[in-house]
């Protein structure tokens, strides 16, 4: 072979040998050494998944309200104009304190009924004792002081019935009288203002009781036939670290709202920071099973399913699992891991469009 051949042939040489050298990219991209080496370059924290008592049937929306006890309406027994208003909303009120004071005619009327209600009685008393001895010395009918008998009985009614009227509201002698709460807790309303008028259908003030709530809640189908009274719920109310607050269920109405497709429900809680009527919150209901714990940042959704990613040797292998419940930084999973497996609790979004590519 000459010399001007063999430089010829020579690129060709190192261009046949060059495949030999490299793998495709498709086969580097299946190298579980490679995708370690691309893990390794990430900050990812690793969790145990944990196993918990209690686990959560699921959880529902629900909306913070009072007992009906809870919430009194103070009415005037007559109507009247207000003469001196001594809360504001808002103010913290114990059981018996005045709210308000007011003035009306009709108690002085009643005053006066009264007296004389009494003054009859008195002489239908005397005169039914006098008629009754005659009766008893044969001097008159019998009949005559049964009469009597009975005026006296009906004079007697009469101060009965003034009496209690006079009673209502704690009236005065001058038609005045002092609205009191009936019960402990906050002025929610303060509907009059000082020589404004009152009747006897608006109630002037309203008080809720503090310390007692129900959650009005919304059960799909699939919960409507689980949840029963007396199972425990919780609600969550701050971030993460703070403690949810606990209550249970005490009421399950029987059929299905056609228009929702939900059962109704009503669950009790104490009073907590937070706690307030009207308030729209996330309810869990607890079961009676056991149940894996991990953080709800290590959840993540991959297609129509949720998946975690799972520690195996130095990859992090994604892992389809069944979520029963969130809630409190948590996520409570009923199917697809086990106590004690470590999976990302970090990270989470990169190792998902890494398994993606």
């Amino acid at each position: 072979m000459t010399p001007h051949l063999i430089v010829r042939l020579a690129p060709l040489a190192v261009l046949a040998a060059m495949p030999a050298c490299s793998s495709p990219p498709s086969e580097q991209a299946g190298n579980p050494a490679s995708q370690a080496d691309t893990a390794a370059g990430l900050a990812i924290e690793s969790v145990a998944a944990r196993e918990v008592d209690n686990v959560p049937l699921g959880s529902v929306p629900g909306t913070i309200s009072l007992p009906p006890e809870a919430r009194v309406a103070v009415t005037a027994p007559f109507s009247g104009a207000v003469v001196r208003v001594y809360v504001i909303e808002g103010q913290q009120v114990a059981r018996g304190e005045a709210l308000g004071l007011m003035r009306a005619a009709e108690p002085v009327q009643i005053g006066g009924d009264l007296a004389r209600a009494r003054s009859a009685a008195a002489l239908a008393e005397a005169r039914a004792k006098r008629l009754g001895q005659l009766a008893d010395e044969g001097v008159i009918a019998q009949a005559r002081a049964d009469e009597a008998k009975a005026e006296w009985d009906q004079a007697r009614a009469s101060v009965t019935q003034f009496s209690k009227m006079a009673s209502l509201g704690g009236v005065g002698a001058d038609g005045t009288m002092t609205l009191r709460s009936p019960i402990a807790g906050r002025v929610a309303q303060v509907a009059v203002e000082t020589g404004g008028g009152v009747d006897t259908v608006t109630a002037p003030f309203v008080v809720e009781a503090a310390g007692a709530y129900q959650i009005e809640l919304q059960l799909p189908e699939r919960l409507a036939q689980t949840v029963r009274p007396g199972m425990a719920v919780e609600i969550a109310l701050g971030g993460e670290g703070v403690a949810p607050v606990g209550g249970k269920i005490i009421a399950v109405a029987p059929s299905l709202d056609p228009a929702t497709r939900s059962v109704m429900a009503r669950a009790s809680i104490g009073g907590a920071p937070g706690v307030i009527a009207g308030r729209n919150v996330t309810v869990t209901i607890l079961g009676n099973g056991r149940g894996i714990a991990v953080p709800d940042r290590a959840v993540t959704r991959i297609g129509d399913k949720d998946h975690v990613f799972v520690r195996k040797g130095k990859n992090w292998e994604p892992r389809a699992v069944t979520v029963a419940s969130r809630g409190g930084g948590l996520a409570v999973i009923s199917a697809g891991l086990a106590a004690g497996e470590v999976v990302a609790g970090s990270s989470v979004a990169e190792l998902k469009a890494m398994n993606a590519e």
